[in-house]
């Protein structure tokens, strides 16, 4: 359960492909986390691990696992939007993220 209002979206797509990448890799119980971290050609960067909870994350209930994030990382992270695309430019996580500032082309980093 979150230990805050704010939250973040996981569309249904996404659930999909995370309940499926859980299957494939025999992690089971784990969760998805998310996180920042510095680097990317526009300064922080997005990270995806199936992981373990920890202390002081924050933590959103979905439809066959958890999502994660640590205390820093939900600072540049507040309702976000995950989703999945596939499409001519290759399939993958989407992050909708309405603390970015800016992004670079490739969609993985951003400034805040």
């Amino acid at each position: 359960m979150p230990t805050t209002t704010e939250t973040i979206d996981v569309t249904p797509l996404a659930c999909q492909k995370v309940n499926e990448i859980i299957q494939a890799e025999n992690a089971v119980g784990k969760a998805l986390r998310v996180f920042v971290e510095g680097g990317g050609c526009s300064g922080f960067q997005y990270g995806f691990d199936l992981d373990e909870k920890r202390d002081g994350d924050q933590v959103f209930p979905y439809q066959g696992f958890e999502v994660v994030i640590d205390p820093v990382s939900w600072t540049y992270l507040k309702g976000m939007k995950i989703d999945y695309v596939d499409g001519i430019q290759g399939a993958g996580f989407k992050i909708d993220n309405p603390n970015s500032k800016g992004s670079c082309g490739c969609g993985s980093s951003f400034n805040a």
